[in-house]
């Protein structure tokens, strides 16, 4: 049966393999039932349902890749766009989470509708490459500060808008210690290496009265689901004001799944002698699908995650090895009391990491010509300064354009940028 629904044969690969692999890119992910929870709990949300929620849209959206596109590609609530939904939209724009899930919902639906359609390939090839990485390093900074803050090594300030805190904290010091030990195993080249991390200080702090952590055990029945499942407002979501919340949802999910299907299909040696992504169609819906089925669930953006590429190192070729993963993240469903005993500056320092992973995306910026670079950097730093990932893009995208006009390379300006640049200004406007 597996053969059959997986062609091991024809990958080149065994059940053992994509056994292995499986079980490695779990590990090098797990990391989201710890942080995904933390970090939508400040939105408001119930700490324990979003857990499960976590669980069941990573195990589901992965099982949908299986299937649906046979990759060894992995899904969960995605990191950079939870922050975005808690942080910009819940918090930033005092909406409620049921709306913003709502809006996660919408956006999965359109994206799972242009994936069928020409649409996608149009506006995925009109986005000019130093702003989509742009966007891709402003969200690790995004990320970057939140990890800061986190930590509390980065506090608000009366003068000078942001101070650190007190750096001789215990909170501050083990989030310190976590972060240089996440690092010193990635270069080892150690599996779960994050997870680790995060347990390591975890299980320090639980030592430490001082610390304020408490230890409330390791497995247990799983908590109920209720208090998130299906309460997105979908109603709310189609207010006119929120229709920039949809659209960044929208953008930020189809660039990055994008760039991480290609990039994970490449490494795979998996890529058509044209250099084409075979299934890409059937890989998107999968990926679409799942954002709307997570958010049916109770959680932010479900997208494809770049770890997935442990597990293809490990040798996994096919969709088992997705499945094994999913099926992971169902048993994972057990350890809620162990999720719940994670402290917040335990999972600063996993923030961090993925920061520094997702920033690195400014060396494929074209440095030599200014007019691509300096929309960049405005993008990329524009997120942090206004803790806003939507408004990052918008100013992106204005200043990519209006530079374009004033150096008098408009050819450059692809209609689809053009459009975004003037429907944002407006909303500025507005």
């Amino acid at each position: 049966m597996l053969e059959r629904v997986f062609k091991l044969a024809e990958n080149r690969t065994t059940v053992r393999t994509e056994v292995i692999a499986g079980l490695t890119t779990f590990l090098t992910m797990a990391y989201i039932i710890f942080v995904n929870p933390d970090i939508l709990s400040k939105a408001g949300m119930p700490r324990d349902a979003v857990f499960v929620a976590t669980c069941l849209a990573a195990a589901i959206g992965t099982a949908l890749m299986a299937f649906l596109a046979n990759y060894p590609i992995a899904l969960a609530p995605g990191m950079g766009l939870n922050a975005y939904f808690a942080f910009g939209v819940v918090l930033g724009m005092k909406i409620s989470w049921q709306v913003a899930l709502g809006c996660v919902f919408l956006s999965g639906l359109i994206f799972l509708l242009i994936s069928v359609l020409p649409i996608r390939e149009w506006i995925v090839n009109a986005i000019p490459r130093s702003l989509k990485m742009a966007i891709a390093a402003g969200i690790g900074l995004f990320l970057a500060l939140i990890a800061l803050k986190e930590a509390g090594i980065v506090v608000a300030h009366p003068a000078t808008l942001v101070g650190h805190g007190k750096l001789t904290s215990l909170p501050v010091l083990l989030a310190a210690a976590g972060f240089v030990l996440i690092i010193a195993l990635d270069h080892y080249k150690t599996p779960g290496a994050i997870i680790i991390g995060i347990l390591a200080i975890s299980a320090v702090s639980w030592m430490l009265p001082a610390s304020g952590a408490k230890f409330a055990g390791v497995m247990s029945m799983p908590p109920s689901v209720a208090p998130v499942f299906l309460q997105m407002d979908i109603a709310g979501a189609l207010g006119i004001g929120l229709v920039t919340v949809v659209f960044t949802f929208l953008l930020v999910d189809m660039f990055d799944n994008s760039g991480t299907l290609i990039g994970l299909v490449h490494r795979a040696g998996m890529l058509s002698k044209d250099g084409t992504v075979p299934r890409l169609d059937r890989a998107l819906v999968a990926d679409s699908s799942a954002a709307a089925i997570g958010a049916a669930i109770g959680t932010s953006t479900t997208t494809s995650y770049i770890e997935s590429a442990s597990g293809i190192n490990a040798g996994g070729r096919t969709g088992l090895t997705a499945l094994v993963v999913a099926i992971l993240f169902l048993l994972a469903l057990f350890f809620a009391p162990l999720a719940g005993s994670i402290p917040p500056f335990a999972t600063a320092p996993a923030l961090l990491y993925v920061a520094c992973l997702m920033t690195k995306a400014l060396v494929d910026v074209d440095w030599e010509d200014i007019t691509e670079s300096a929309p960049a950097v405005v993008t990329a730093l524009a997120m942090p300064f206004t803790f806003s990932i939507a408004e990052g893009i918008g100013f992106g995208f204005i200043v990519y354009a209006a530079i374009k006009i004033a150096t008098g390379r408009i050819l450059d300006l692809h209609p689809a940028v053009g459009i975004i640049a003037v429907l944002f200004a407006i909303r500025f406007a507005l």
